[in-house]
């Protein structure tokens, strides 16, 4: 079987539109499909689909990196902020998820962080393009951003983005579900992240929220999907998390955005929600 297995992430990894996700993901996925499906071809076929549910769908496949860092260069070397908000700003526009989020980017970052002390570390977990989005972030002097997710090639990108910026850290190529980052930080940024991890495994927002170390969460959910259908949504996720939240001793601020339900979390004992 391992063989076996072995020969399925090859094959996924020869693909253009996959040739750059940790293989760890990609062996877990294809294990799980070769043992439900008549045969490798159709384990292979599944497996691609599984990806693309969980973060091919979200990923334009015209991603530049190299184009977009000497766009990044000449406006942080530039000196005027507008300039490289702009730049940050169309990148962003290639990943759904951050798309979704540029409408209210202003506003997301600013309320959020009120209900924060001052933020020294920060985790980002299944990032997609999300730590262009550090400018908007009020961090305290000499904070240090550590971001994964699966392309690795994103994350020599966003590596290299975050030198260009002076901000410390280092971005990982994972699978967050097998390999979570536990190293302590002030903020963990889990945005939209839970309902992808859960299509691969039920038991993935659980484990997640346990394993990371940090003394705040800010969690989130989309309030419509892909396509643009928000029916009953906010309802749904907000039912998840309190119940992933239910036998946890934590402070709970509930924020509503246009386009992201955000519980920011202060991870505690013995309290109670706000």
């Amino acid at each position: 079987m391992d063989s076996e297995n072995d020969l399925l992430v090859d094959a996924v990894l020869a693909s253009p539109k996959y040739k750059d996700i940790c293989r760890e993901l990609i062996a877990r996925i294809a294990s799980q499909e070769l043992g439900k499906r008549r045969n490798a071809k159709e384990a292979l076929k599944a497996t691609k689909n599984k990806l693309h549910q969980v973060s091919g769908a979200y990923l334009e496949t015209r991603v530049q990196y190299g184009g977009w860092l000497n766009e990044l260069r000449a406006a942080a070397q530039s000196g005027q902020r507008e300039d490289l908000l702009h730049v940050c700003a169309r990148v962003m526009s290639y990943h759904a998820s951050t798309r979704e989020r540029l409408p209210i980017l202003d506003r997301f970052y600013a309320e959020i962080f009120a209900h924060l002390p001052p933020i020294r570390s920060v985790l980002d977990v299944a990032c997609g393009l999300n730590p262009l989005a550090v400018p908007w972030m009020p961090l305290a002097a000499g904070a240090e951003y550590y971001a994964c997710d699966i392309y690795r090639d994103m994350m020599d990108f966003l590596q290299t983005w975050l030198k260009m910026i002076n901000v410390g850290g280092y971005t990982r190529a994972c699978d967050v579900i097998q390999q979570c980052p536990t190293h302590k930080v002030d903020v963990a940024l889990i945005l939209k992240t839970i309902p992808c991890l859960e299509q691969l495994d039920k038991a993935a927002g659980t484990r997640l929220l346990q394993a990371i170390n940090a003394d705040y969460l800010v969690v989130s959910f989309p309030v419509r999907s892909l396509g643009g259908k928000s029916k009953g949504m906010t309802e749904h996720y907000e039912a998840r998390f309190r119940e992933l939240a239910a036998r946890e001793q934590w402070e709970i601020k509930r924020l509503l955005f246009s386009s992201e339900l955000v519980f920011v979390v202060r991870k505690l004992p013995g309290q109670g929600n706000y």
